[in-house]
Formats: C-alpha cells, sequence, structure tokens
C-alpha cells in the first residue's frame, strides 16, 4: 500500500520568519512541506531532506523524443525518404 503524501502548507516569508522553528520540527517530525509564498506568489519549497519530489516533465521531453525517432529514421539507409517527409506523413 502507497503511503499518503502529507499534506502541504502555504506559509508567508513573514510567518515563516516568526515561525522558523516551529516549521523545521514540524517538517522533522511530522514530514510537513510547506510552500513558501512572498506577496502570494510561491518561491520556495520546504521539504524533509529525504522527500521524493514528483519528476517534473521537461520541456525538452518532447524535443528529445524527436531527435531519437529522427536518429533511428536516419539509421535506415535504405529508406529514400528524409526524415522529415516520414514524419510529415505520420502526421497526417
Amino acid at each position: 500500500m502507497k503511503k499518503k503524501q502529507p499534506k502541504t502548507e502555504e506559509i508567508g516569508i513573514r510567518e515563516l520568519k516568526s515561525r522558523a522553528s516551529e516549521v523545521v520540527r514540524a517538517v522533522k517530525e511530522e514530514r510537513a512541506r510547506y510552500v513558501v509564498t512572498q506577496r502570494g506568489v510561491p518561491v520556495a519549497l520546504i521539504i524533509p531532506t529525504d522527500a521524493v519530489l514528483p519528476e517534473k516533465k521537461s520541456d525538452d521531453d518532447g524535443w528529445d523524443r524527436l531527435l531519437a525517432i529522427r536518429a533511428r529514421l536516419d539509421k535506415d539507409k535504405g529508406n529514400k525518404k528524409s526524415s522529415l517527409e516520414i514524419l510529415s506523413e505520420m502526421r497526417r
């Protein structure tokens, strides 16, 4: 059974300054997580040092996949069409 992630709380920078010890204790003992905000905008994340963050998909992932397809198509020397032509056909 997968462990439930602790709730992530928002805390303003000024409040963090006054409650820093309490926040660190909660992170250490309760595995609490905090999103630190400055003027309502998230600017930092306080999490346990051994916490695993969800992997964010990079904007480059699509580009990397496209380059991998191109490399695979270019390996096929018997193909008379260019990689661009084949990809264009695949998109139709």
